[in-house]
């Protein structure tokens, strides 16, 4: 069985077990949470919510906080100068433990 979760306004399809690199969340190392359903099953028991399925969770365990790799933003001018940024997207993982519908 799988689900498809909506957090950090983006969606993932994840099962049990799965680790998932998802937007920081301000909870600590350890901490359990419960994410948002939109679509829960597999094959011709899927059941799809509209937007949100009532009654259907899913489970996760914050595993770690981190940074993504260096993303280079170049910018140049006809002026002649040129400017590199870097960002390091900031994330969190986490681990499925139940999907329950």
């Amino acid at each position: 069985m799988y689900a498809v979760i909506q957090t950090g306004g983006k969606q993932y399809r994840v099962k049990q077990g799965d680790l998932l690199k998802v937007e920081k969340l301000d909870q600590a190392v350890g901490a359990k949470v419960a994410l948002e359903v939109l679509l829960v099953g597999e094959g011709a028991d899927l059941k799809i919510g509209s937007p949100l399925l009532n009654g259907a969770k899913v489970d996760a365990e914050i595993v770690s906080h981190g940074l993504h790799k260096k993303v280079f933003h170049f910018r140049t001018q006809e002026e002649g100068w040129d400017r590199i940024r870097g960002h390091r997207q900031h994330f969190t993982e986490l681990k499925i433990t139940g999907i329950s519908a």
